[in-house]
């Protein structure tokens, strides 16, 4: 049996504005009709012996990644809660001790949920290579073929040169991402590769040899399991004992130390997506070099990307920038700052802004609102409720609402009482009254709120009963 174990906890801080933390790239579609952790999962198909996935998350996507889930198919996925990052030693040993509940000794195949794989039949091939590899009691890492020396990617070293090996070869050593002289020296020597973050093994020899080189990660993992509770669709580990475990990356928890490990050439096209720079990489361009996503007007530009959400960007004369446009926030970069945009979200949190938060759009478990304006006392916000969602029954101690429906069928409860209504009827909600909105047509319900009063802050809620289990 092969195991699935999707790591879905970064952040993507080096993709902002459009990636941000409560909303992180792996959730985002990027690249065509599904997310990024969707096409990880959806390239997979047509491998024998292949399991439901284990998701680990951060407890704060639960609902959006068992949405994504669900609309692909995915019905009996294990989603673990991170209820702290702890980076991915102990996840990985979560989702291991997780795993052999099977009562077998399954095989995991460790993918990040946020990376971009072209060639999906090379990628699967180089698959069945390294579960041959695990088979045989080894711990394989996936080495991608270097294409140009690269500064952003930690490198593996192997005895043989890239492109020479048909099978899997010892690891030598893992090393950090280097300077620019040193990735060209590894790519003149023609034995390192770039390291994917993508391994295979046996849950049990992972376990047993992170428990020699480890020890406190496995104890942690452990504690925390056992303390373990069931939430609708999510496994939530206890917090404190979790957080007693080291915040540890596999590489220097276990892959580096172990003499166990062998790697797996891979070319299939493969790409972290680590910032702008690398989606113009991967981008559709025209013939000066330019990427245009979203309502855009160029004369004479080259090499550049753009890509807006909301509204038209005209671009004249300009090289090698990156404009992301999203509803909140406008970022203009050099593309040979790539790396440093997460400078700008240091800056934002000193500044004690929230756009590296989240974005204008809010998205929860029954659907999403917009804040479309924004004055003294008063906020206007567009809410979409999924069909049969419905917002937690609650109230407000500072605020009223008015609400009116512009798109399906609302049912409301408002006090004692309870109504439905249609496109262009409305209702107010007064302060002080229980109150809740659900959907209980086939088509996504969208109404206009007019929120007014003193306070107008999010943690103004009350909430008495909700379906999704938030307190």
């Amino acid at each position: 049996m092969i195991i699935p174990v999707i790591l879905a906890g970064g952040s993507g801080t080096r993709l902002w504005p459009l990636s941000r933390q409560h909303y992180p790239k792996q959730l985002l579609k990027l690249f065509g009709n599904n997310t990024m952790l969707q096409q990880t999962i959806l390239r997979l198909r047509g491998i024998p012996d292949l399991s439901d996935p284990i998701v680990v998350c951060n407890q704060e996507h639960r609902f959006m990644v068992a949405e994504q889930l669900h609309e692909i198919g995915i019905a009996d996925a294990k989603i673990i809660l991170e209820p702290v990052g702890r980076n991915t030693a102990p996840a990985l040993a979560l989702a291991a001790l997780y795993a052999l509940e099977s009562g077998t000794k399954p095989i995991l195949l460790v993918l990040s949920a946020d990376h971009m794989i072209r060639d999906i039949s090379a990628f699967q091939k180089s698959v069945l290579l390294a579960v041959d590899a695990a088979r045989e009691s080894h711990l394989v890492t996936f080495g991608v073929t270097p294409t140009h020396p690269e500064t952003g990617y930690g490198y593996i070293k192997t005895q043989v040169k890239t492109g020479d090996s048909k099978s899997y070869v010892p690891v030598e050593e893992f090393v950090e991402k280097p300077n620019l002289e040193t990735a060209e020296a590894y790519l003149a020597a023609g034995c390192y590769y770039w390291n994917s973050g993508m391994f295979v093994f046996r849950a049990d020899i992972f376990l047993n040899e992170l428990a020699q080189q480890s020890p406190e990660v496995v104890s942690a993992a452990q504690a925390s399991k056992t303390l373990a509770v069931c939430d609708l669709d999510f496994i939530r580990v206890d917090k404190e004992t979790f957080s007693a475990a080291p915040n540890i990356s596999i590489d220097y928890a276990l892959m580096e130390k172990s003499r166990n490990v062998v790697c797996v050439p891979l070319s299939a096209g493969w790409s972290d997506v680590g910032d702008w720079k690398s989606y113009w990489e991967l981008s559709d361009k025209d013939a000066a070099g330019n990427s245009f996503i979203g309502d855009s007007l160029d004369i004479g530009s080259t090499n550049t990307l753009v890509f807006s959400q909301d509204k038209l960007v005209a671009t004249l004369g300009v090289d090698n920038l990156m404009i992301i446009n999203t509803p909140d926030a406008v970022m203009v970069a050099h593309k040979s700052q790539a790396q440093q945009v997460k400078s700008i979200i240091n800056k934002i949190e000193k500044l004690k802004r929230t756009e590296h938060l989240q974005h204008r759009e809010i998205f929860r478990p029954w659907g999403c609102y917009d804040a479309i304006d924004t004055g003294e006392r008063y906020q206007v916000n567009r809410i979409r409720v999924k069909p049969g969602g419905s917002l937690s029954l609650q109230l407000h101690h500072h605020r009223a609402e008015h609400w009116i429906v512009v798109k399906g069928t609302a049912l409301v409860l408002r006090g004692d009482e309870t109504m439905l209504l249609s496109e262009n009827e409305s209702t107010y909600i007064p302060v002080g009254v229980k109150h809740r909105l659900s959907n209980p047509g086939k088509i996504p319900l969208e109404i206009v709120e007019v929120q007014s009063g003193p306070y107008l802050d999010e943690d103004d809620v009350v909430r008495y009963e909700d379906s999704y289990g938030r307190s």
